[in-house]
């Protein structure tokens, strides 16, 4: 199956463009003036929303494909590369000992080296690591999650069992250190520690503390603990999200009971709004769109719901639609985009790639040529970045897919196999990591290489 539409779609139905016969967009303007191209600090972006500001990049694949600059060979991981300036930070794991297993419901036993590396953007050269011994006890043991994070001349990283550590961009010099498990008391989810850490005015927050806490703030000049909120039974998986309120600045914060609002100076909960996904498994980030918050998980679990200001100034929630089995885009590995009312995204259960209205859940269309790419799979991911009009897919497959967002249909604008699928899960080979942009080109891991991608026309 290409392509299933849905009867809640009144738009007249297309076809979908297949690589075969792709065109291009005459006049296609990415963005209007100047734009200053962006660097890849972390997790989705400078802005964490999957923009990507820059112009004169491929709208088509070309015939000969494109231009790979470099190819350098990594440990494991699902932790996507950030970049910034003239460098590359990725972290790995280099086992040594003990079996890496991908059963759902148990932890595998393995130890190694878990790693923070940097390299020339430019060449590929590594320029330093930070490495330490690490025993992982996780479930789905192939190397660390989170995405370094670069704020300044600092960069932070996350180890799957809670290594987390500030260092020096320039050098790799560690500035400090935490034991999430040993200076928290923080307990190693089943499928690690995940939350890509989020560094914004003086202090870094992670999804990652303990039952009495899952939302912690630490100092930024020294990792020590400021304040903790959201008390809960695990802390599930998903990044810190920072939205400008109508009262300010608020974390939105997704744990595995619900979708809070918190102070980023104070920890002070704004509001929340249940949510439980199966498996305690928050791990799409809370999207945002004018005054509408979507968030969703596994188990047909999702909910939209609008903020508005009361007379007292104090937040009005209103709950517009809840996801049900044939309602909504239940996400996980990778989280979606909004873009003109039409959430973007993938179905963690069924892998299928969907577009669906924001206001209302209904469902436009579907399809698994982005994801699996030809058929239903648990967990089909492809992580989304849009530059201008366009999407800019990495599937699972290892393809890079361009895709123009449309309400009525899927269409795809050409794919380039970028990387081998060097994991598995459910029986077939994947790669799960989110990659980054920048420089006019596609920075990608797998479990064996990153590899410099060309994008520029």
């Amino acid at each position: 199956m290409k392509q299933k539409k849905f009867e809640s779609c009144s738009m007249s139905p297309r076809h979908f463009i297949p690589q075969a016969t792709m065109w291009s967009f005459a006049g296609l303007i990415l963005f209007a003036g100047f734009v200053r191209a962006d660097d890849w600090p972390g997790w989705m972006g400078p802005r964490q929303d999957g923009s990507w500001n820059e112009t004169g990049l491929v709208e088509t694949i070309p015939s000969e494909g494109l231009k790979v600059k470099w190819r350098v060979p990594v440990g494991l991981g699902y932790s996507g590369p950030a970049v910034a300036g003239s460098r590359v930070f990725l972290s790995d794991f280099q086992k040594e000992t003990g079996e890496s297993t991908n059963d759902f419901n148990s932890r595998a036993q393995i130890k190694g080296t878990e790693r923070l590396i940097c390299f020339d953007s430019q060449t590929g050269k590594l320029l330093w690591q930070y490495a330490y011994p690490e025993e992982y006890k996780i479930s789905y043991s192939a190397g660390p999650r989170a995405t370094p994070t670069i704020q300044g001349d600092k960069v932070y990283h996350l180890g799957a069992e809670g290594h987390l550590a500030c260092l020096e961009t320039a050098t790799g010099k560690l500035v400090w250190k935490s034991d999430l498990k040993k200076d928290l008391g923080s307990t190693t989810p089943l499928w690690g520690f995940c939350s890509h850490p989020f560094v914004h005015e003086g202090h870094v927050y992670l999804m990652a503390g303990p039952s009495d806490g899952a939302l912690v703030c630490l100092d930024q000049a020294t990792g020590k603990l400021k304040w903790k909120a959201l008390p809960t039974k695990e802390p599930g998986y998903a990044p810190v999200v920072l939205h400008q309120g109508k009262s300010g600045p608020e974390l939105l914060a997704y744990h595995p009971e619900a979708v809070a609002s918190v102070s980023p100076k104070t920890g002070a909960v704004n509001w929340q709004v249940p949510l439980t996904p199966q498996y305690a498994m928050s791990i799409a980030g809370p999207r945002v769109a004018g005054d509408v918050v979507f968030a969703s998980g596994i188990g047909d679990t999702g909910v939209a719901f609008e903020i508005t200001k009361g007379e007292s100034g104090k937040p009005i929630v209103k709950e517009l639609w809840r996801q049900t089995n044939k309602t909504g885009v239940p996400s996980a590995n990778s989280t979606p985009l909004l873009v003109k009312g039409v959430i973007y995204g993938c179905d963690c259960q069924t892998g299928a790639f969907r577009a669906v209205d924001l206001r209302t859940g209904n469902r436009l269309w579907e399809s698994f040529l982005p994801t699996t790419g030809n058929r239903r799979g648990a967990h089909g991911t492809a992580f989304i970045a849009k530059a201008g009009d366009l999407f800019y897919l990495f599937s699972e497959t290892g393809h890079l897919v361009l895709m123009k967002p449309n309400p009525e249909e899927y269409i795809e604008l050409g794919r380039f196999k970028v990387l081998e699928p060097t994991n598995e899960s459910f029986g077939r080979p994947v790669v799960w990591s989110h990659p980054a942009f920048a420089q006019k080109a596609m920075f990608a891991r797998n479990d064996k290489e990153l590899v410099r991608v060309e994008l520029a026309k």
